[in-house]
């Protein structure tokens, strides 16, 4: 109440933001007719001019109003489009750091250039983040000629391009691009072992377009870059028919009674999580089916530890048969290589997702479902989630049509403020209120219904969908009344502008797939710009007939615009409400774009999941209580206020999902940015002895210590051991006994001084002998591999340990809490690892000249000829003595172990490994006998 108050006193925060932007909207204007004076040419000499000012140390909010002033000039000149004012506060608030709430069809893409424009100033590069490929090329292409007009270069950043081209793109002013392909060049530059090989430069600003998209529907899956694993394909199929013999539980069981279950199964389905349970039935019932297909030997349980992975694949196949539905979660297509491939479909936007694979076996466990060929688990090589690439820019900012409703996350998550800016012109939209019908048959009928009282009168619709399932049952049903129509989903991708475009015209009737992120505003009457720029393009024509054709054209718009004004504007009719009010907002806002008429409608049946799961039971009783007739439908405000409540219940816990994600991938994020850090130091470095030096002295200092404890007696100390150790695994021959007996008095810090200098001497003989230049790069390459490949098997281990850290919460223990701490010891083993290995192979690395590698290939074949001549004899199962080698087994273990023994490695092999020869058998039980 207080607030409330307050609020009409002082007004809220987005007033108070948006009457100081306006004030500086007044400056822009006052420059306007100064600007108009300026010819092209002195117009395109102010960019070059902010640009010393700017490199003088001037600020860029010092320069915003005669950069604004400059774009808004130049697109009245080149794109024929002046910006509004609202447009300039929209530009504002993205130079700001701020997240830009604009309608559908106040023209965002527009408003981005003022931002852009003044940050590109800089020099430092601008990202300006799309939602697909299709958006990042038009966009790129339309507004690169208002940039390029004003002397600044534009790049595209998409799949597939070459180092060079990307290089290019990257380096240009202002470059255009997706989330998914900066997020992964991202990875890719830190996987890279030379520095001319990085595409990307600094990560200085980026203006995320449908930031709603991008930022929070998105940021539930990381960006993975992934190798191939070990291949699990038979147990995918195996599993696969193991499934339909598993019945599922009907009802749920109470935790304390046991009742409640109406049919008793083997797993239970719980939709709201999207997980799927085995019952204790089912555990016994599984291991019994297993059992009998061979995956499971008799008397076994799948808890054991060598079975685990049964478990994990068994649950995939029962989650792909139960939650994952073909042409709602994905589409079976046929591949570049003419082969059938599941492609994931994008739940929020409705686009397919090529290349994007569900993980944790999640994928295979579909295609093994739908009969595709199963390709290869991967594993992870570098991983980084949306919202911690995002946070890395030195500023970031955004732009969308909805998102109020999410401010909350967007300032918890990024720091990012939602400034709300008003519309261009007031919109005259009338929402009506929700009709719920019982059944889903009568939802359709009512829809259907409403549909030809719209095209009888001449008004065009937007008919709005959940998944590509139900556009089709639309599609069907408006067919079988003879209703002309098309269709908008991920099948029909490539020609969604065309259909977006042309969605306002009289009696058109479009189904689509969630509105989010077309980049295509839908214009009362049709698009009339396509039509002129294919008359300009027409080259028959002289240019009286194409200006006469071109107004003919625009006449004819005039009238069909004024038709479906007076017809009511875009209807918007919607057959399901989406789980996230966000996407029901967008598809609302496709109408009364600009202060154009427009209405829509929601029709629901108790039989839609989120009416299911939240709402029905009470709405059905409602219906029965009232003794409702079938075809008859609730609609109330507080049939839609429960709606809405559902529909918070939800957002609220997929916020909680994002942001658990967040806060484990930030213990991961810390240790990325570490290690990222690290390898560009190294790449970077010209000179690399001081690393070397500082990791040659951790680990002889942990060795030292292993023999020679931190203050300790004589009495205590292993030289002996020690000494043969430096001598044996590190070539260093020290007499440290000799040393202590002929000296009065000594420490252990003696010792350890002694053991760190004499392998320093060594390393630096070593380098004297081949020179520090081409040492240097060497050393880089053994450090960079090194990292890369413990870096790998951390990332591994960390997704083992989160699978399985909430089981620490039955232990009153903090789960979170928990990981943070074992993933630190984790890190710190990582950075032993690299230490030690590294510190090995540069320690014991052999320096050899061309002489030396002519004559150790000279006596490796001399061996290979004296070892192929001998057999050896081994005790098979009887216990008499057979040969084992026939002559190409002879043949290759003689090349093996002379290389070997060129190298001199054939003593480092210890007893039970297995015998460098390729033989397959240990080394005591094969060459070990030779040597």
């Amino acid at each position: 109440m207080a607030k409330n108050f307050l609020t009409q006193i002082f007004g809220s925060r987005n007033d108070r933001l948006l009457k100081q932007y306006r004030r500086v909207v007044e400056q822009v204007s006052a420059l306007e007719q100064q600007f108009e004076k300026l010819d092209d040419e002195q117009l395109r000499a102010k960019t070059q001019e902010f640009k010393d000012r700017v490199a003088r140390g001037e600020a860029l909010d010092a320069l915003l109003p005669e950069a604004f002033a400059v774009v808004r000039e130049g697109s009245k000149r080149v794109m024929k489009m002046r910006h509004f004012d609202v447009q300039m506060l929209g530009g504002m608030a993205l130079h700001n750091g701020k997240i830009a709430e604009m309608r559908t069809g106040e023209g965002k893409t527009l408003t981005a250039t003022l931002a852009v424009y003044l940050n590109a100033l800089s020099g430092h590069g601008v990202h300006v983040v799309t939602v697909n490929d299709y958006l990042a090329n038009r966009d790129a292409q339309w507004m690169g000629r208002l940039y390029n007009f004003l002397g600044l270069s534009v790049g595209v950043n998409l799949p597939q391009m070459s180092r060079q081209e990307k290089q290019a793109a990257y380096g240009s002013d202002i470059t255009y691009g997706t989330n998914n392909e900066f997020g992964f060049d991202y990875l890719r530059d830190n996987m890279v072992y030379e520095p001319a090989d990085r595409v990307q430069r600094g990560l200085n600003y980026a203006i995320v377009d449908e930031v709603d998209s991008i930022l929070i529907d998105e940021a539930r899956t990381p960006l993975i870059i992934s190798g191939q694993a070990e291949d699990h394909t038979d147990l995918y199929i195996a599993m696969n028919r193991a499934v339909p013999l598993l019945t599922r539980q009907e009802g749920e069981a109470d935790p304390l009674t046991g009742e409640g279950v109406t049919k008793p199964g083997d797993f239970t389905v719980d939709e709201k999580t999207h997980q799927v349970f085995l019952t204790e039935q089912g555990h016994e019932n599984a291991e019994a089916i297993l059992a009998n297909l061979g995956l499971l030997p008799e008397g076994a349980s799948v808890y054991d530890p060598a079975n685990i992975t049964l478990m994990h694949h068994l649950y995939a196949a029962l989650r792909a048969k139960h939650l994952y539905h073909r042409d709602q979660h994905y589409v079976v297509q046929r591949g570049e290589e003419g082969q059938l491939e599941v492609v994931i479909v994008d739940e929020f936007t409705g686009r397919l997702m090529a290349g994007r694979r569900w993980s944790d076996g999640l994928h295979q466990a579909v295609e093994a479902k739908e009969g595709v060929p199963i390709q290869p688990e991967n594993q992870t090589l570098a991983s980084i989630t949306f919202q911690n690439y995002f946070r890395l820019y030195a500023k970031l900012s955004g732009m969308t049509g909805t998102a109020d409703t999410e401010a909350y996350e967007f300032q918890e998550i990024y720091g990012l403020e939602t400034v709300v800016i008003p519309p261009n012109r007031p919109s005259k939209r009338e929402d009506q209120l929700d009709r719920v019908y019982k059944t889903t048959r009568e939802k359709y009928e009512a829809a259907i219904q409403d549909i030809r009282e719209c095209h009888e009168r001449g008004q065009p619709v937007l008919v709005g969908t959940t998944s590509i399932e139900n556009s089709e049952i639309i599609d069907q049903l408006l067919t079988k009344v003879g209703l002309p129509h098309q269709v908008l989903n991920a099948k029909q991708h490539a020609r969604e502008a065309d259909i977006v475009a042309q969605a306002g015209r009289s009696k058109m009737i479009t189904i689509a797939t969630n509105m989010a992120g077309r980049g295509t505003d839908i214009v009362l009457g049709g698009n009339v710009e396509k039509a002129v720029e294919a008359v300009e393009a027409d080259e028959a024509l002289d240019p009286a007939a194409r200006q006469a054709r071109i107004a003919e054209l625009r006449t004819q718009w005039q009238q069909d615009h004024q038709s479906v004004v007076q017809q009511g504007g875009l209807r918007i009719i919607a057959t399901e409400r989406h789980e996230s009010r966000r996407i029901d907002n967008q598809l609302r806002g496709r109408s009364g774009r600009q202060g154009d008429p427009g209405s829509s409608r929601f029709y629901l049946s108790l039989d839609d999941p989120l009416m299911r799961i939240f709402a029905g039971d009470r709405v059905r009783a409602i219906m029965d209580r009232l003794k409702m007739p079938d075809g008859e439908a609730i609609e109330a405000g507080m049939v839609t206020r429960s709606i809405e409540s559902a529909q918070r219940k939800v957002e609220a816990r997929n916020f909680d999902v994002r942001k658990q994600l967040l806060e484990y991938d930030d213990v991961a994020n810390d240790q990325r940015k570490v290690i990222y850090q690290q390898r560009n130091d190294i790449m970077d470095a010209a000179d690399l002895s001081a690393q070397i030096a500082s990791l040659r002295e951790g680990c002889f200092t942990d060795l030292v210590r292993q023999f020679v404890p931190v203050e300790s007696v004589e009495e205590q100390w292993d030289l002996a051991g020690l000494e043969k150790v430096l001598a044996d695994e590190w070539g260093i021959v020290l007499g440290l006994r000799e040393l202590v007996q002929a000296s009065t008095a000594i420490t252990d810090e003696d010792i350890l001084e002694k053991v760190i200098a004499a392998a320093h001497q060594a390393f630096e003989r070593k380098v004297a002998e081949i020179g520090p230049q081409n040492f240097t790069q060497f050393e880089r390459v053994v450090l960079l591999q090194s990292i890369d490949v413990h870096w790998r098997e951390h990332l591994a281990a960390l997704d083992y340990l989160r699978q399985g850290i909430h089981l620490r919460g039955y232990a009153q223990k903090q789960p979170k809490q928990e990981y943070k701490r074992e993933a630190f010891e984790l890190f710190g083993q990582l950075l032993d690892s690299v230490k030690n290995e590294v510190t090995k192979v540069l320690m014991t690395v052999k320096v050899q000249s061309g002489e030396q590698l002519d004559q150790a290939a000279e006596d490796m074949e001399e061996r290979a000829e004296h070892i192929s001549n001998i057999t050896y004899t081994a005790p098979n199962e009887t216990g008499e003595a057979e040969s084992r080698l026939d002559e190409s087994t002879a043949a290759r273990s003689a090349v093996g172990v002379g290389a070997a023994l060129a190298a001199g490695e054939v003593p480092r092999v210890g007893r039970n490994d297995p015998c460098p020869c390729g033989s397959g058998k240990k080394y005591k039980q094969c060459h070990g006998k030779l040597a």
